[in-house]
């Protein structure tokens, strides 16, 4: 089967949905491509800042995410030897020190406000498996596999909105630079105890960091850096003295702890890594977040990175211009402030450490 429109979004998370729904909305005929049956995959970036949150309330989207659930984070806590012996308030002004918001979530409001306009389809368990070239090299449409089937999609332009392997980056044979940061992470989730506060809480384990970040609904996510590379030596350790380090660290989780984590198995493995590239895109391609600049979890900046990307990308993108786009105005505006803010996520895993020197 064929299609033809005026933009082929492929990524279906924050980015290339508040995009799909940010150019449908401009008359913009488009067509947003996921991979996956189903949105919303777990252990995904959920916190937004204050600029994420200024994004979504000036399209009115907020205020929908949060009747379907969010949570504000009311204070950040530093613990040591089991007690908070530091806390960071949130300053009046702003009234959160971040918001958990599901990803589920976010991506059912983003889609169902995209699909109010007629110029927008959206297609799941597709994947992108070629991009198309005219004779002069121009990228005009993907070849794609949909629920098994080969479909064909011309478009004026691709974006690659694909998350940190990102295809369309790979296929337009994009250059990327990868840092590595010394550290994995393992996630976990667990239900919060009552009475528990929405909060962040930092703690230091040998040299690494362990964070509680408190989730909507009555979880909390756990995420423990550990060494580089070195997950598939520690799960052939034993299990219980490496979960005890989270139960010293903070007592009152410690029933919860021991009937949500009982192996290596209820842990999720993070590669970490950033990347950069130095094109945003050529010839008809152009990416977007964790495709052109993946972030670490430091800080929580990819989300809102990723949303910045759409709401600027589609800024440039007029209906009777899409083929003439230069990638060089995204990527001369966002770059800069993308270098930025992965610069701080360097600085703040350097000295993570130093916030517990006073109590060491």
């Amino acid at each position: 089967m064929n299609y033809s429109v005026d933009v082929c979004i492929v990524g279906a998370g924050p980015g290339g949905a508040l995009l799909a729904y940010l150019l449908a909305k401009k008359n913009v005929s488009v067509l947003l491509l996921e991979q996956h049956p189903t949105v919303g995959k777990a252990f995904r970036g959920e916190h937004l800042n204050e600029e994420g949150e200024a994004i979504l309330k000036q399209y009115g989207l907020l205020e929908k995410i949060e009747k379907l659930g969010l949570l504000r984070m009311e204070k950040l806590e530093y613990w040591h030897d089991g007690k908070p012996f530091k806390t960071i308030l949130p300053d009046p002004q702003v009234g959160h020190l971040g918001i958990h918001v599901p990803q589920i979530n976010l991506l059912t409001i983003l889609l169902e406000a995209a699909e109010a306009y007629p110029s927008y389809i959206s297609m799941m368990n597709t994947k992108v498996v070629e991009l198309l070239k005219d004779e002069s090299g121009h990228f005009n449409g993907v070849r794609a596999l949909k629920d098994g089937e080969e479909i064909v999609i011309a478009s004026q332009l691709i974006i690659g909105a694909d998350g940190r392997y990102s295809t369309v980056r790979k296929k337009a044979e994009i250059d990327v630079t990868i840092r590595k940061h010394g550290f994995d992470l393992l996630w976990a989730r667990i239900p919060a105890p009552d009475n528990w506060e929405p909060s962040i809480r930092m703690a230091l384990i040998g040299d690494k960091q362990l964070s509680l970040f408190t989730q909507a609904k009555g979880f909390i996510q756990i995420g423990w850096n550990i060494e580089e590379g070195s997950f598939p030596q520690l799960r052939k350790q034993p299990f219980t003295p490496f979960i005890d380090q989270l139960i010293d660290a903070f007592p009152e989780l410690e029933e919860t702890v021991r009937n949500s984590i009982q192996s290596w198995k209820d842990f999720v493995l993070l590669d970490v890594f950033s990347s950069t590239s130095e094109s945003w895109g050529k010839n008809g391609v152009a990416l977007i977040g964790d495709a052109v600049h993946t972030m670490t979890p430091t800080g929580a900046f990819g989300l809102n990175s990723s949303l910045k990307d759409a709401e600027f990308l589609a800024t440039l993108i007029n209906k009777n211009y899409i083929s003439q786009l230069d990638n060089m105005d995204c990527a001369n505006q966002r770059k800069i402030e993308v270098e930025k803010l992965q610069a701080i996520q360097i600085e703040k895993e350097q000295t993570f450490a130093s916030n517990f020197v006073v109590v060491v």
